[in-house]
């Protein structure tokens, strides 16, 4: 058992998206034998659509189903992380609960680095039966709330710059972490920034031209991408940061990648509970979460905190991020709470 007041998962459904960029057969048969031969029951759901991954976990959890899984294990990327998070936490969540535990198998797996770094996964799976200091611990984290379009958040929401990036992405021939790292780069050499204001809990924290503004818990975007860096994850708050358009957008992906974006001046940060971006000209405004892009029409979106909503698998301690004093690549690493 992790602790003494999180006993080990015994029931899981283990739901696969085997059009995630790196599902290979191999990884999916390795996870699937590791849950078999440390559970009751294991079940298997392979999706096979867009919104497949909600509907089987609602299954599976509804009221009359026979054994429910006390584990639901994602094997895919940010974007089949984000269906399970709806089912497990969105407003049509069932009664029954389950804990959420990540094998990434997508391209930016930002979901998995948010709660385990870069520990490889057939390490950080097998410590939800590891006891001692080995062992993974049972969360429960908060998530944001998309108000116009009701869905849970769980690493967050982007206007501007990354959500163009999830744009480029679709014509680079690359996998995992490297499609965004070409990606971003060929977004931000033809970004425009756009006129825009975002409100904290009531308070303007930027108004003027935006290159982005990204709001939520994980630290990293795409995986890679620096942006909310000292975010908690239960600490009942949303983290914000915008980039305005003092900094070039060019610059912009570089920067975070390095971890330097906090220190340039255009930069601001806030903490809070509803937070309000708007792009002001009357135009739509072009935003993404979880890693998918919205094709909406509206020219604002507003994420509200849901404080603990999500149990969910992982490190015993917290991701910590350091950049050397050559402002060298940040290391993704772990520190005793």
């Amino acid at each position: 058992m992790p602790t003494a007041a999180s006993p080990a998962p015994r029931r899981a459904l283990v739901v696969v998206n085997p059009t995630a960029g790196t599902a290979h057969p191999d990884l999916v048969e390795q996870a699937v034998r590791m849950c078999r031969e440390r559970l009751d029951a294991v079940e298997v759901h392979r999706t096979t659509h867009r919104g497949g991954a909600t509907e089987a976990v609602r299954a599976a959890l509804a009221a009359g189903a026979r054994a429910a899984p006390d584990l639901v294990v994602a094997v895919g990327g940010d974007g089949t992380v984000h269906e399970v998070v709806e089912a497990l936490a969105g407003p049509d969540a069932p009664g029954r609960r389950a804990a959420l535990a990540i094998v990434p198998a997508g391209t930016g797996n930002s979901a998995y680095r948010m709660l385990w770094a870069d520990r490889p996964w057939d390490q950080s799976l097998g410590a939800l039966w590891a006891g001692g200091g080995g062992g993974a611990r049972l969360r429960r984290i908060d998530l944001g709330l998309v108000a116009e379009t009701g869905e849970p958040v769980l690493l967050g929401a982007c206007s501007g710059l990354i959500a163009e990036g999830l744009i480029a992405a679709r014509a680079v021939a690359a996998a995992g972490r490297e499609k965004y790292a070409r990606a971003l780069p060929e977004a931000a050499a033809a970004f425009t920034p756009y006129p825009g204001r975002v409100t904290v809990d009531g308070r303007v924290l930027h108004e003027g031209l935006t290159v982005l503004a990204n709001v939520g818990g994980g630290r990293h975007r795409g995986g890679q991408y620096l942006l909310l860096e000292g975010s908690e994850l239960d600490d009942g708050l949303l983290d914000v940061c915008v980039v305005g358009a003092e900094v070039p957008a060019a610059e912009v992906p570089s920067l975070a990648r390095r971890g330097l974006l906090s220190r340039r001046a255009g930069v601001v940060r806030g903490r809070g509970r509803r937070i309000v971006v708007e792009r002001t000209d009357g135009q739509p405004l072009r935003f993404e979460y979880d890693g998918e892009l919205q094709h909406l029409t509206w020219a604002s979106m507003t994420v509200e905190v849901l404080p603990g909503a999500l149990p969910v698998w992982g490190a015993p301690e917290e991701e910590v991020t350091r950049v050397d004093t050559q402002g060298a690549v940040p290391l993704g690493g772990v520190a005793a709470t």
